[in-house]
């Protein structure tokens, strides 16, 4: 019987770097550590070297990018879930495709045991376990963050130096940092005070406002079945389009977010936020609806976003609800076909235009010109019949109050 295999959850940031070292000693096992790229961010430099001197016997470095963006990141988009109506999510919509890269490579490698390095009080740890669960029951896991010896970032640092464990955190620039193509989240430091202003050095994609470009940028999104296709009549692939639109708004200063949360774990937390491409692509997607979804449909969309977007952050991605509520919004994305175009200005995203084939807009029944063709005779009735209900109620609560 060969020793015991531990495939590792591994971003090569300082949690998970500290953790390669710290589960070979203590578990005496085999370490596999598993990445998925989900963009292209400073820690994947010299990434395989870095795990196997951290105590790696083996490496797996996936490129997941077009995937990430196209099967979870565009399925998030689709259902326009953007978590307590400001965050659109992106962390939480990697951790599920980074939990089934985990338990294939787990699987396929032998390992009994899978590890992550989320905290005990964080989110990650909810999403990564119960997909874990969700996909492979028989894996055991282990969370060295929830009993590891290390109480602070600063223990972990000075573990690191002491067993030259490269890392390129300081004890002076403490953020912890997730990237990937759908946004940056960054917490820690400074940014646990609610009452502090987000530093420059937290903001890691994007311009400040006040300081970006003096003229205003024109940009055009076509859409096709709910997915965009095209920039300013370009066709690219999903990771490019997102790629390109996180460029040209972040030199704007879009997409900065400043969130106090509600985690999974009951708490509150304040996050900084970055997502250029998904701000845009939101509102865009959204406003493309707005023109070619029937009252009803566009309403109860609305609840739907809701609870998807409590789905994906709550870690119940892998679930018959989040199914069953994804096969609802595929069913009215069939019109959700068109071009909208908006404008980029210091911050500032505006709606210049929308079209689409399926448009619900008549001209000829919202205007108020002559060419107007609403019946307005028949509002008469339609009030009375529509009102009826309330006129019936206030009667009989007028009565009731008269006989006593």
């Amino acid at each position: 019987m060969g020793r015991k295999k531990i495939a590792v959850a591994y971003s090569g940031g300082l949690d998970t770097s500290v953790m390669v070292k710290w589960l070979s000693e203590k578990y005496d096992a085999d370490i596999i550590t598993v990445t998925g790229i989900l963009g292209k961010t400073k820690e994947l430099e010299g990434l395989e070297e870095k795990a196997y001197k951290t105590g790696a016997s083996k490496v797996i470095i996936a490129d997941l990018q077009e995937k990430f963006i196209k099967d979870y990141a565009f399925k998030a988009l689709k259902a326009g879930a953007i978590y307590e109506e400001v965050y659109p999510l992106a962390t939480a919509i990697g951790r599920p495709l980074l939990a089934k890269l985990l338990v294939e490579t787990a699987l396929a490698e032998g390992a009994e045991t899978v590890a992550h390095g989320c905290t005990g009080k964080g989110n990650d740890q909810v999403r990564f376990e119960v997909g874990v669960q969700s996909l492979a029951p028989e894996l055991n896991i282990i969370a060295p963050l929830r009993t590891w010896e290390f109480n602070s970032r600063d223990e972990e640092i000075d573990y690191a130096v002491k067993n030259d464990i490269p890392i390129k955190v300081t004890k002076s620039s403490p953020y912890s940092i997730d990237e990937n193509l759908w946004g940056v989240a960054v917490e820690c430091g400074v940014l646990e005070d609610p009452t502090a202003t987000p530093p420059d050095d937290a903001y890691q994609i994007t311009v400040d406002p006040k300081l970006a470009k003096d003229k205003p940028e024109t940009v055009s999104v076509e859409f096709e079945y709910g997915i965009p296709i095209k920039l300013n009549g370009q066709s690219y692939s999903p990771a490019e389009l997102v790629s390109a639109l996180n460029f040209a708004g972040g030199s704007h200063g879009i997409g900065r977010i400043d969130l106090i949360e509600n985690r999974v774990v009951g708490i509150k937390s304040r996050e900084i936020y970055e997502a250029p491409a998904a701000v845009i692509l939101h509102k865009s997607h959204q406003e493309l609806e707005r023109l070619v979804l029937d009252r009803e449909t566009f309403r109860f969309k609305q609840l739907v976003s809701d609870k998807v977007a409590n789905l994906i952050y709550d870690g119940l991605w892998f679930t018959p609800l989040f199914d069953g509520l994804m096969a609802f919004v595929d069913s009215i994305q069939k019109n959700v076909t068109g071009e909208v175009v908006l404008e980029f200005y210091k911050g500032n995203l505006n709606i210049l235009s929308r079209t689409s084939p399926f448009s619900l807009y008549d001209k000829d029944l919202a205007t108020y010109s002559p060419q107007d063709t609403f019946d307005r005779k028949a509002a008469e009735g339609f009030l009375k019949i529509y009102g009826l209900p309330y006129k019936t109620l206030n009667i009989v609560k007028n009565k009731t109050y008269q006989e006593v």
